[in-house]
C-alpha cells in the first residue's frame, strides 16, 4: 500500500463510509432519462404494466414514463465502485452515475472489466509521484486502487512472464487526456525499468521522457476542445532486453494535421512551436531567424496573438530547447530547425505581397521582403524562387515553356509548400528523436503505447477528420473483437453453451463505406486521376453511389448544405453521425506541389534543408510514389499506415485505457 502518502489516497480510493452505508430506500428506485444530466433517480409510485408513475428524487415531481425507458438502480453499497464489472445492474445509467460520483471525489480512474476508464480532471493531482509508482510496482490489480500505473505494470509483468510483446491503447475523444496519460505510462516504465546513465549523464529512460515536450512543440496545438491537442497520432515502442531493462525505443507517427499550418478555425492556434519561437527567443535568436516578436504579423497564424491561460510560450520554448539538448540535438541543428520553421512563416507572408496583373492572367510579387527572408532561411536564391512561383517551367508536348500563374494559383502553391516543409520538418525532428533512442543493444520484446487523435465531431469536418475518425473506427473494432472474444472464451471454459458472435462486425459497414470498393476513398482516388474532376463531381459520384443504398450514408437536408459550415454528406460512425464538407478534398488527397520550387529546394545551399526534399517519401506517413511510378494519394497512404498499425497490434497482447 501507499505509505506516508498524505492525502494521495483521497484521490484513489473511497472511504468505507463514503455513501456506502446509506439505507436503501423502501421505495423502488429507478433511473429515468434526463435532458440535463443524462439520467436521474426517481421513486416508483405505481406500476401500470407498460408504464410507471414515478417521482423525481430531486424535486418530487411526478410523471409517467415507459417502463422500457427506465433502468434499474444499484444498492448504496455499490456507490463509487472501483470495478464496474461488479455492479449488480450493469446499465448505462449506473455506469454514468458511478463514474460521475468517483469523478466528483477526484477519483479519475475506474476499472470496467479488462479496461481502465480515465476521465480528464483538468487539474494536477498528486497521484503520479515516485512513491506512488513504487507502491504499484509488481502489485495485482485487486491489491491497489484503480490507476493507469496498474495497466502499465500488468503489461510489463505479462511481457516478462509470457515473453510476448504487449500494447497499451489509449483512446478517446479529443481533449479526453490521452496525451497526458501516455506521458504517465512512459514515466512509469522509465522509473521502474530504467537503464544506466550514458556518458553524457542522461539515460535512455530520461531521453524517452524528454521526447514528449519536443514532439508536442511541433505536433500539438490549441483547439476549441483542448489547449494541448495532439494533431498527430503516435505509436511508441519501448524495446526491452531479456531481463526487463529498456534497451531502445522508437516512435511511429500517423497523419500529421499539416492543414493547420496555413489555417486555424476561430479560437484555435497553429502548432505551439511558432508561438514559442516568437515569444520565447532572445532578440539575437529572432534576428537570426528573421522573426518579429508579434504573432499577429504573420498571415499563417490566422488568429494572431491568442492568449491561452494554460500555456506559457516563453517557458515552454526553454523546455523545448533543454529537451533537444538532452536528445543530442546540437545547437547548430536546433537553430537550423528553428530557421526552417521561421522560413515557413516568412514564406506565408509572401501571399500578402501578390499583385494580380490587370492586362493578363499573370501576377507579380510586389514587396519582395518576405520572399527574400524565406529564401535566405532556406538557403535559396530569391530570384530563382520567385520565378519558380510566378512563372513555373512546364512541359507542353515535347518542349518546356514558362507559364505565368495568377495570384490565386501562386497563393495555393505557397500554402502547399508551407505545409510540405512543415511536414518534412516534423519528420526530421522525429527521426532525430528516434536516432537518439536507438542503441546497439539486443531487442527481445516491446511494449507499444498508442496515442492517436481522438474521434472528432466539429462544426466543420473535412478530410482530416474523416481520416482520424476512420482510424478510431478501426481501433474500436479491434477493441470490440478482443474484448468480447475474451468474454466468450470464458463462457467456453465454463461449459456454457454459446454461439460465437463477432461484435467487431458491428462497425464493418462504416469501415467498408470509407475504404472499400466504391467507398469514399476509392471514389476520391478515382476522381484524382480524372483531368476535369472537381470536388463537386466527386460529391455527385459519392451521393449517386451510396445515397439511399448504404445504411451508414446520409445526404443532408438542404438547410444543412447551405449554412455557415455547409454539410455535403454524413456518415454514421460508432460515436455519432458526422457531417463532412468536401471543399478542397481532391487537392488534399493529391497533395500537389510546385515541382519547380521543389527542384530548387533539393539544390539548397543548406545541406539539411536540401536533404528534406532529396527524394519522394514513401514511408508510412508521407506522400510519394510506389515502385514503378504510380502516384500514391494521401488516402492510400493513410489506409496502408492504419493497416500496418492494426497488424502490429494484433501481434501483441493489448491493454485498454478509455
Amino acid at each position: 500500500m501507499l505509505h506516508n502518502a498524505g492525502k494521495t489516497m483521497e484521490y484513489l480510493r473511497a472511504s468505507d463510509q463514503d455513501g456506502k452505508t446509506e439505507q436503501f430506500s423502501d421505495k423502488k428506485l429507478v433511473w429515468i432519462v434526463s435532458k440535463e444530466t443524462g439520467f436521474e433517480s426517481a421513486a416508483v409510485i405505481q406500476d401500470k404494466g407498460e408504464d410507471l408513475v414515478v417521482s423525481k428524487t430531486s424535486n418530487n415531481e411526478e410523471l409517467t414514463v415507459k417502463k422500457e425507458d427506465t433502468q434499474q438502480m444499484n444498492p448504496p453499497k455499490f456507490e463509487k465502485l472501483e470495478d464496474m464489472a461488479n455492479l449488480t445492474y450493469l446499465n448505462e445509467a449506473s455506469v454514468l452515475h458511478n463514474l460521475r460520483q468517483r469523478y466528483y471525489s477526484s477519483m479519475i480512474y475506474t476499472y470496467s472489466g479488462i479496461f481502465c476508464v480515465a476521465i480528464n480532471p483538468y487539474a494536477r493531482l498528486p497521484i503520479y509521484t515516485k512513491e506512488v509508482i513504487n507502491s504499484y510496482r509488481g502489485k495485482r490489480r485487486t491489491e491497489m486502487p484503480p490507476h493507469i500505473f496498474t495497466v502499465a505494470d500488468e503489461a510489463y509483468q505479462q511481457m516478462i512472464q509470457q515473453r510476448e510483446n504487449q500494447s497499451i491503447l489509449i483512446t478517446g475523444e479529443s481533449g479526453a487526456g490521452k496525451t497526458e496519460n501516455t506521458k504517465k505510462v512512459i514515466q512509469y516504465f522509465a522509473s521502474i525499468c530504467g537503464v544506466e546513465a550514458k556518458t553524457d549523464g542522461h539515460g535512455l529512460d530520461d531521453q524517452l521522457v524528454r521526447c514528449n515536450p519536443v514532439l508536442e512543440a511541433f505536433g500539438n496545438a490549441k483547439t476549441i476542445k483542448n489547449d494541448n491537442s495532439s494533431r498527430f497520432g503516435k505509436f511508441i515502442r519501448i524495446h526491452f532486453g531479456a531481463h526487463g531493462k529498456i534497451h531502445s525505443a522508437d516512435i511511429e507517427r500517423y497523419l500529421l494535421e499539416k492543414a493547420r499550418v496555413t489555417y486555424q478555425n476561430p479560437d484555435e492556434r497553429s502548432f505551439h512551436i511558432f508561438y514559442q519561437m516568437i515569444k520565447g527567443m532572445s532578440a539575437d535568436e529572432r534576428g537570426t531567424c528573421l522573426l518579429s516578436d508579434k504573432p499577429s504579423e504573420y498571415v499563417l497564424l490566422s488568429n494572431g496573438d491568442m492568449i491561452v491561460d494554460s500555456i506559457n510560450d516563453v517557458e515552454q520554448f526553454q523546455e523545448t530547447k533543454q529537451c533537444m539538448d538532452i536528445l543530442n540535438f546540437s545547437k547548430d541543428v536546433q537553430m537550423q530547425i528553428f530557421k526552417f520553421a521561421a522560413g515557413i512563416l516568412n514564406l506565408g507572408n509572401t501571399i500578402t505581397s501578390l499583385k494580380q496583373n490587370k492586362r493578363d492572367e499573370n501576377c507579380t510579387i510586389e514587396n519582395t521582403t518576405w520572399i527574400e527572408r524565406a529564401s535566405h532561411l532556406f538557403g535559396l536564391n530569391t530570384m530563382d524562387v520567385t520565378k519558380a512561383l510566378v512563372k513555373p517551367r512546364i512541359k507542353v508536348g515535347s518542349e518546356y515553356v514558362h507559364k505565368g500563374q495568377n495570384a490565386d494559383q501562386v497563393k495555393n502553391s505557397i500554402k502547399a509548400l508551407c505545409k510540405s516543409i512543415f511536414e518534412k520538418l516534423f519528420k526530421l525532428v522525429l527521426d532525430m528523436c528516434n536516432e537518439t533512442l536507438e542503441t546497439k543493444l539486443r531487442r527481445n520484446f516491446f511494449i507499444g503505447v498508442l496515442d492517436i487523435a481522438g474521434f472528432e465531431i466539429f462544426d466543420f469536418n473535412s478530410f482530416e477528420q474523416l481520416c482520424i475518425n476512420l482510424t478510431n473506427e478501426k481501433i474500436q473494432q479491434f477493441f470490440n473483437h478482443h474484448m468480447f472474444t475474451l468474454e466468450q472464451e470464458e463462457y467456453r471454459k465454463e461449459g456454457i453453451k454459446w454461439d460465437f458472435i463477432d461484435f467487431g462486425l458491428d462497425l464493418e459497414p462504416t469501415i467498408e463505406l470509407i475504404e472499400r470498393n466504391m467507398g469514399v476513398f476509392a471514389v476520391m482516388d478515382e476522381e484524382c486521376i480524372m483531368p476535369k474532376a472537381t470536388d463537386q463531381t466527386f460529391l455527385t459520384k459519392l451521393i449517386n453511389a451510396h445515397n439511399g443504398k448504404h445504411p451508414k450514408f446520409l445526404k443532408p437536408s438542404a438547410k444543412s448544405a447551405m449554412g455557415t459550415n455547409p454539410v455535403h454528406f454524413q456518415i454514421i460512425h460508432y460515436a455519432g453521425s458526422v457531417g463532412y464538407n468536401v471543399d478542397g478534398w481532391l487537392d488534399k488527397n493529391k497533395d500537389p506541389l510546385n515541382e519547380n520550387v521543389v527542384e530548387l529546394f533539393v539544390k539548397s545551399k543548406d545541406p539539411v534543408f536540401s536533404k528534406l526534399f532529396e527524394a519522394p517519401e514513401v514511408a508510412s506517413t508521407g506522400r510519394g510514389r510506389k515502385k514503378g511510378g504510380s502516384f500514391q494519394t494521401v488516402a492510400m497512404i493513410h489506409k496502408q499506415a492504419v493497416e500496418h498499425l492494426l497488424t502490429t497490434l494484433q501481434s501483441t497482447t493489448p491493454h485498454f485505457i478509455r
